[in-house]
């Protein structure tokens, strides 16, 4: 058997074993299966939540990104995804609470418990389905690429096997296995980048003289607004926006705040994801800008794959196939939380199953990985032209973003009700539809910035304008006044991460990097002691009016 694939084999295989050693667990019952008992640990849920969160998007998506546009692409993503953690205490702490008072095993639960609509839980469920099979399908397509580029394989084979090993695991241990297969695969994405990236950064003739060549060859690869004008000011402020209210609509992540231990436990993690997104995205996107230096002339298409082209080149055969695990390792720890939550929310609303019938469950993620297959097959036979942050852009990304305004709603608004959620996700999604598909353009800005400021001025009139009807609304929470003094801080950090001074300014190079990258990785530390700070202040506990027992 080939050393490479034999490394790849090895690694999958490991997978296995902890999908195994964690089934009979995983049988008890649905809070088992799908929420590991509500019992996460600040350890497991911080690697948990970064690695399902950081996907083939992070390794090969950045890489390309920052081979195409350049370091522009990095603060709106190190930035950006540690500003959207703040997103966690908004929406996710409070989700945290009424999961455990009220028992929910679906983000869905929520919707319905607040808004008393069985139509609008399923039209809930129903957008986060549809809008996550795409982002199932990028890790598949990612992991054929990059298996056909370092070790040679037929790129849908390679789909195949990482998708078959994923949801056989999923399917034996539910939430348990995941988490621990994230623990080491977070720990693997993590190391094994770093290595990566040192290996890459000495062999390609040092990380400053590197820089220094490229500079001189692709200057706009180290200024703002990157290579091309790819990041002007209003496409950049709508990552921010974008980020901020579509990665906690992501369904995997929704469902791991109903599985943190407690509220310090989320805390934790809240903390320490601006410091991993600043320096683990860093490497990323660094990967990319020092492969321009390598292979100048790629085309467009082919950019995501310079990662495992870089390996190929400067490492051996057997480092560069473990190396290589850790970016599969991404996206797997991505895959498999997808599943399992779009499985709870079938069998949950769309299925009916007797409790505890699990059989039905795992074969519901068999059918989901089937899918995400067969929809990674297509482009990979198309020829993939798009890139991932084209192709999760288009579909998932905007259509998730929709979603946040009637849960942000719903949590803290008692005069939102189940005519104006909906109103305002039907209205959103088809705003989205438009912009797919072309019907609808706005020059200069991302689409989620219209689309959800439309959302939301669709819940508010139409919650105004038609009556409540058993809305359930002893479950917002009020504001705590204590907070508010908070409010102009982040305020000041997310102004002070909106650069505009740097655009069109001849960056200053220290040490290989423009200052402003520099000013980035002081501004993501900040960020992290400003949370810490923050989740420490002494206030009253934030509760909802009146609790029940769902």
């Amino acid at each position: 058997m080939d050393k490479r694939i034999f490394i790849v084999l090895a690694y999958l295989l490991l997978t296995l074993v902890i999908g195994v050693i964690v089934r009979k667990r995983a049988k008890l019952n649905k809070v088992e299966f799908f929420l590991a008992g509500r019992n996460l640990s600040k350890l497991t849920l911080f690697f948990t939540m970064a690695a399902t969160n950081f996907s083939a998007f992070t390794i090969f998506g950045f890489s390309g990104a920052g081979y195409r546009i350049g370091y522009s692409f990095y603060p709106v993503m190190g930035f950006g995804t540690g500003f959207m953690a703040l997103s966690f205490f908004i929406i996710g702490s409070k989700i945290l609470k009424l999961s455990r008072e009220r028992n929910y095993i679906t983000p869905s639960d929520f919707m319905f418990d607040r808004y008393n609509s069985p139509f609008l839980k399923k039209l809930f469920s129903l957008v986060m389905i549809v809008f996550t099979l795409p982002y199932i399908s990028i890790q598949a397509i990612a992991s054929g690429n990059s298996l056909h580029s370092l070790i040679g394989i037929p790129n849908i084979l390679g789909a195949a096997l990482i998708t078959v090993f994923v949801v056989t695991y999923v399917a034996l241990g539910g939430l348990r296995s995941i988490v621990w297969t994230d623990l080491i695969q977070g720990l693997m994405m993590i190391l094994f980048t770093l290595i990566a990236f040192l290996l890459i950064a000495g062999r390609s003739g040092g990380f400053v003289s590197t820089h220094q060549r490229v500079f001189v060859d692709f200057p706009d690869l180290l200024s703002r607004p990157g290579m091309n004008n790819a990041m002007p000011y209003g496409i950049w402020f709508g990552y921010m926006f974008l980020w901020f209210f579509a990665d906690p609509m992501f369904p995997q992540l929704f469902q791991r705040f109903m599985a943190a231990r407690d509220e310090e436990t989320l805390n934790s993690t809240i903390v320490l994801y601006p410091i991993i997104t600043t320096f683990l995205f860093f490497l990323t996107v660094s990967i990319g800008v020092l492969g321009r230096g390598t292979f100048p002339d790629l085309t467009r298409e082919v950019t995501d794959t310079i990662f495992p082209m870089l390996l190929g080149k400067y490492t051996g055969v057997i480092l560069g196939t473990i190396l290589l695990t850790g970016s599969i390792a991404a996206l797997m720890s991505t895959m498999d939380s997808q599943l399992l939550t779009l499985t709870s929310m079938i069998t949950s609303d769309f299925i009916k199953i007797k409790k505890n019938e699990v059989l039905k469950e795992k074969i519901t993620i068999i059918v989901l990985g089937i899918l995400g297959f067969l929809i990674a097959m297509r482009e990979l036979r198309g020829g993939n032209p798009q890139t991932i942050l084209e192709f999760i852009e288009k579909t998932s990304f905007n259509g998730l973003a929709v979603l946040a305004p009637a849960v942000i709603a719903g949590l803290y608004w008692k005069g939102a009700n189940k005519y104006g959620a909906a109103a305002s996700i039907l209205i959103g999604e088809a705003m989205v539809l438009g912009y797919y598909f072309g019907f609808i353009h706005t020059e200069g800005i991302l689409p989620v910035v219209p689309v959800l400021g439309a959302t939301a001025a669709v819940l508010a009139i139409v919650s105004v304008c038609t009556p409540s009807v058993n809305e359930n609304t002893a479950i917002v929470f009020s504001i705590d006044r204590r907070a508010l003094p908070w409010v102009p801080v982040f305020a000041i950090l997310f102004i002070l991460g909106n650069d505009f001074w740097n655009w069109g300014r001849r960056p200053i190079l220290v040490g290989g990097l423009p200052l402003w990258v520099w000013y980035f990785f002081a501004l993501g530390i900040l960020l992290s002691l400003a949370y810490k700070l923050f989740l420490n202040r002494k206030t009253g506990a934030e509760k909802p009016a009146v609790q029940h027992t769902r």
